[in-house]
């Protein structure tokens, strides 16, 4: 399998994100930042650790055409990164965006 086919099938997920570290280690600001957003919406994501995968890490890149980390998929598009996460989340649209897949927990 391909790494733009394991992308793929990663995205089948309703929101993944794409950070550096895990939920419970985030291994930059960012990541944590992003973390703490889906945690505040009862977001229910998969999410990859792209230090584990550097063919992932490179690869996903030009996949989304966004350069940094970490990156939030929700239905399969890009959302984008953490600065678009706190927007969303301050605008309350990505509680909405979240609920559109059927992501958040009850």
């Amino acid at each position: 399998m391909s790494v733009i086919e394991r992308i793929q099938e990663q995205l089948a997920n309703p929101v993944v994100l794409y950070m550096k570290g895990s939920p419970d280690f985030p291994q930059c600001g960012f990541s944590g930042q992003a973390v703490q957003i889906l945690g505040a919406c009862k977001a229910e994501y998969a999410h990859f650790n792209i230090f584990e995968d550097p063919e992932l890490r490179e690869a996903l890149k030009e996949y989304s055409s966004w350069p940094t980390y970490p990156q939030l998929y929700i239905g399969g598009k890009l959302v984008g990164g953490c600065d678009i996460m706190i927007d969303l989340y301050k605008k309350g649209e990505l509680a909405t965006l979240l609920s559109s897949v059927g992501a958040v927990a009850a």
